[in-house]
């Protein structure tokens, strides 16, 4: 991989990187592939990588419609965690979460991933009940997990209002320490550099169209760019897996909803963990850039819009608000949307569908971004030997029609924290 000095970083600075080197090429697509990756997302990317890596895949093309990292990667909260409830999830999740912990040794580039704690907060006996028990259902199972009285809270961010007149009185909470942050946008680059080099065409602005669909069989898919011919087609689009399916005459359980963030003016450091809630959907964060990043509930209704609404903007501030007062001071300087995958479970689908050669990876709800490096060493491993890995086994799409669903909200007052 390429190296560069600090002569040449400087350099590179003052005259406005002009004639730095691509991070990863920009190839003329193939007339045919053994792989196509449809979506240049952190999902689609981290499978190209692991396929080449791991399973000998040598002709792979990953085919994003605009440019890498201009989905859903790049429109998230950076949250990464495994805290959760159902043992499918938080086994899976905490895969993802030790691979994330090892990332940057291994894409050799900075993906700033922060461990500096996932805090759920609990606003009720009836909460700290049930974070009791998500946390001994997750040290059962070998993951860290915390549970912090009213006054350990207060200690661990003396921000909140741990007034007992609060609008939402803070009873205790639950910590993974190992969970917190990282950059989205250097985990698309920092994959997309990696699978580069192992010799996959990452080919952006290329909008799939059409697939193309013989006896029963995928043999490759219609772009803006032309045919392009494969033994098997991966689907790994985000929120727009149900068009996608669509096109093979497929009807996905997944409903695409607008997914709402926020970020404030930069200031100096004020909160140093990610702060969530059991029973409101809000999270705080502060980013590497100085910004209190918000996200709260989706719009709930179907939409492929990336822009949000007014009433959810105005949730997510009155709750950020209630629980650290101190923002109230800040301004709010950028809003954006991701469109997600919804499924009816709430939980993801890493599975072959009816059409032969055709898979989907989809329906992550609000878990995509966390789930990344789990996510695509599962998917390579089903594309690259036909069976699921272990750890993604219950996510195949027949669990509905057995079912066999994983359902998150089950176990809980709230769906949010899924």
């Amino acid at each position: 991989m390429t190296r560069y000095s600090a002569l040449a970083l400087l350099k590179a600075g003052l005259t406005g990187q002009r004639n730095w080197d691509r991070a990863w090429r920009d190839p003329e697509p193939k007339k045919s592939y053994d792989i196509i990756i449809i979506g240049g997302g952190g999902h689609g990317l981290s499978t190209a990588y692991y396929l080449a890596k791991h399973h000998g895949v040598k002709s792979i093309a990953v085919l994003e419609k605009g440019w890498i990292g201009g989905g859903n990667t790049g429109r998230n909260t950076t949250i990464v965690r495994s805290n959760y409830r159902q043992p499918a999830l938080h086994n899976f999740f905490e895969f993802a979460l030790r691979k994330w912990e090892r990332m940057s040794d291994e894409l050799n580039f900075n993906v700033m991933f922060s461990p500096r704690g996932a805090l759920i907060l609990g606003h009720s006996d009836s909460d700290m009940v049930q974070l009791a028990q998500r946390g001994d259902a997750l040290r059962c199972d070998g993951i860290d997990a915390e549970l912090m009285s009213r006054a350990e809270v207060a200690r661990f961010v003396p921000l909140l209002d741990m007034s007992l007149h609060a609008r939402f009185p803070i009873a205790g909470g639950m910590i993974q320490r190992r969970g917190g942050t990282a950059r989205h946008d250097a985990v698309a680059w920092g994959y997309a550099r990696a699978a580069d080099a192992l010799g996959v065409d990452i080919i952006q602005n290329c909008d799939v169209t059409g697939l193309a669909i013989s006896g029963g069989r995928i043999t490759g898919v219609e772009t803006s760019r032309g045919g392009i011919s494969a033994d098997r087609v991966a689907i790994c689009v985000a929120g727009n897996s149900g068009p996608l399916a669509a096109m093979a005459g497929i009807k996905l359980p997944v409903e695409a909803q607008t997914l709402q963030a926020f970020v404030t003016e930069a200031v100096k450091p004020m909160i140093d963990t990610v702060i969530m809630s059991h029973s409101l959907h809000c999270y705080i964060s502060q980013s590497d850039k100085g910004g209190i990043v918000l996200g709260g509930d989706p719009d709930q209704f179907p939409s492929y819009a990336q822009r949000g609404l007014h009433p959810r903007l105005e949730k997510a501030a009155a709750e950020a608000l209630a629980l650290v007062p101190a923002l109230a001071r800040l301004r709010m300087v950028r809003c954006w949307s991701g469109t997600t995958d919804m499924s009816f479970d709430g939980s993801p689908i890493i599975s072959a569908l009816p059409i032969d050669g055709l898979y989907l990876n989809g329906g992550w709800c609000y878990g995509g971004f966390k789930a990344t490096p789990g996510s695509g060493a599962a998917y390579a491993q089903l594309l690259g030997t036909g069976q699921p890995h272990p750890l993604a086994a219950a996510f195949t799409l027949d669990r509905f029609a057995r079912g066999a669903t994983i359902d998150e909200a089950g176990v809980g007052p709230m769906p949010q924290l899924r």
